[in-house]
């Protein structure tokens, strides 16, 4: 169990630090940012990031979660952040009810990680993209799951904007 909770934190940091690659660093007013009709803007997403990780907490507290959105884009950022450290605590310290690891991985942080990558291509589209990195690289350590995120240790050297050809 000791490997399994290892990995579920694990996995709430490479959240912290994919969202915060996304985030930090993003123009003004990226927090309202519009891409179309019907598209949620980067703090509608970091919402529903915080209310699906909430969530996740609830398997270890019962009860239930329900994220409300913030009034301001660093309030919405610091819960997100808030919530990543609540969850982190619960899967090292609390015993998961109702839901198996796997459940929680395919399902609330699986969910979160994607939502990093929209933010990520809404940064694109909002004409500041932020450079590739080799993840697998990356300095991700489960105790730091707040916006005090190592930088990019083996970034691309060369990378395309929105207006080159693709890879």
């Amino acid at each position: 169990m000791e490997k399994t909770r290892k990995l579920l934190s694990h996995s709430v940091a490479a959240i912290a630090y994919r969202t915060h690659k996304a985030i930090h660093g993003a123009p003004a007013g990226f927090g309202s940012f519009k891409a179309g009709p019907g598209v949620r803007t980067p703090q509608q997403i970091l919402r529903h990031m915080s209310d699906v990780l909430g969530f996740a907490s609830t398997f270890y507290t019962g009860g239930r979660w329900r994220a409300h959105l913030k009034p301001s884009w660093s309030e919405e950022v610091d819960r997100f952040y808030e919530v990543l450290g609540v969850l982190r605590q619960h899967i090292l310290d609390d015993e998961l009810k109702g839901t198996t690891p796997e459940r929680l991985l395919q399902g609330p942080l699986s969910d979160a990680i994607s939502h990093s990558g929209q933010l990520a291509m809404l940064r694109r589209l909002a004409g500041s993209p932020i450079p590739p990195e080799n993840f697998i690289e990356a300095d991700i350590h489960e105790d730091r799951v707040g916006a005090d995120q190592a930088p990019p240790v083996s970034p691309d050297e060369e990378w395309y904007d929105a207006e080159s050809e693709p890879y």
